[in-house]
């Protein structure tokens, strides 16, 4: 065979897997379209009745089930009315209030002083742009956005696990590092709809695309899906 007939088969080859490469992309507009029409108004499952709260309570969700800090804030949010009260509060008492949400000692700490620089920096208000938010203890890019987004309604996407891993799966991010993740899916997601798309995700690696026992045969997702195990977990 001569050196042009192989070749030309090579790069008769090399653009039919590009091409197949690029049919098989996935498609994140559809994709979002999708997740919204499964689930038309998705809401965050932590409780919480203004800014100041969803801070605490995803400071405490930390390592542990919104179940269970939905339980724990029940009567938190009794007793600590305001800012002053997180600010001003026991160290120990306020560890043994929380203790069953895990890490409390940690948290105990970080919310109390979050607090304190609320009351310092901020006049005792939650502040509702991304560049302030992070200057207080306990909160990164991920908490910051999760109160954008849901106690501000402006539009962030907050990476946690089902967000990573949901993502990946479907061939719309390619790492495991969330800020990563979080600017690759900004680019694609079109931002008028980010914090649906992201509580939608949650809602969706919650429901169907768990960690374990992905529930590919019931996905309505599975179509736009790049995930090579899909087949195996549909049977």
């Amino acid at each position: 065979m001569s050196v042009s007939v192989i070749s030309d088969s090579f790069f008769t080859l090399t653009q039919t897997l590009k091409t197949d490469t690029m049919l098989k992309m996935p498609d994140a507009k559809k994709i979002t379209a999708l997740l919204l029409k499964k689930y038309p108004n998705p809401g965050i499952a932590l409780n919480f009745s203004n800014p100041l709260e969803l801070l605490v309570a995803t400071i405490l969700s930390a390592q542990c089930t919104d179940v269970r800090v939905n339980e724990v804030t029940k009567t938190l949010f009794k007793k600590y009315k305001n800012v002053k009260n997180y600010a001003g509060a026991d160290l120990n008492v306020f560890e043994n209030e929380i203790r069953s949400t895990g890490f409390y000692r940690n948290k105990a700490t970080m919310i109390i002083g979050c607090c304190q620089k609320l009351i310092k920096e901020f006049k005792g208000r939650v502040p509702s742009t991304r560049e302030e938010l992070t200057t207080l203890p306990g909160v990164g890019r991920k908490t910051a956005n999760v109160i954008l987004g849901s106690a501000f309604g402006k539009q962030a996407i907050a990476v946690d696990t089902h967000v990573l891993r949901v993502s990946n799966r479907l061939g719309i991010a390619h790492s495991e590092n969330p800020d990563k993740v979080e600017e690759e899916l900004t680019k694609q997601i079109p931002n008028n709809n980010w914090t649906a798309f992201n509580l939608a995700m949650i809602l969706h690696g919650r429901e169907t695309c768990a960690a374990r026992k992905p529930r590919c045969g019931a996905c309505v997702l599975y179509d736009e899906c790049g995930w090579p195990e899909k087949d195996k977990e549909r049977i």
